[in-house]
């Protein structure tokens, strides 16, 4: 069941810079965020809802400046969506629940998937193992 919270509820549960990136779609600067270099075990969370997202088994180091994971920890939990923003053809990955923006998915992961979901650390929680 989807979150339907309102825009004037999300601005104050979320900082104005929270606020930008999950709901308006913007980017944290890249090689800023909290989670960039963790090496910490755990589950990453939706910070707006705290829902599952990803597994710190999945995270790995891609360069970009972002936390890159190989996969979500549940699929279920996510939803892709077609994004042509800055003249680019992207797939954005948003939270099922509440539908905070999340970051992006690219094809160029690891051998494992293939995949790289470059996600802003901003939207995520880390909740230790």
């Amino acid at each position: 069941m989807k979150n339907k919270m309102t825009e004037e509820n999300w601005k104050e549960k979320l900082s104005p810079e929270e606020y930008a990136v999950m709901r308006k779609k913007e980017t944290e600067a890249p090689f800023t965020g909290q989670y960039i270099n963790c090496k910490d075990n755990g589950l990453y969370v939706c910070k707006a809802c705290g829902t599952e997202l990803f597994s710190s088994e999945a995270k790995f180091d891609s360069g970009t400046g972002w936390p890159a994971f190989s996969e979500p920890a549940n699929k279920e939990n996510i939803e892709f969506r077609e994004d042509n923003s800055y003249d680019m053809h992207r797939t954005e990955v948003v939270c099922k629940k509440c539908e905070a923006h999340l970051g992006h998915v690219f094809d160029d992961g690891t051998e494992s998937t293939g995949k790289r979901y470059c996600i802003n650390s901003i939207c995520l929680n880390l909740e230790s193992k």
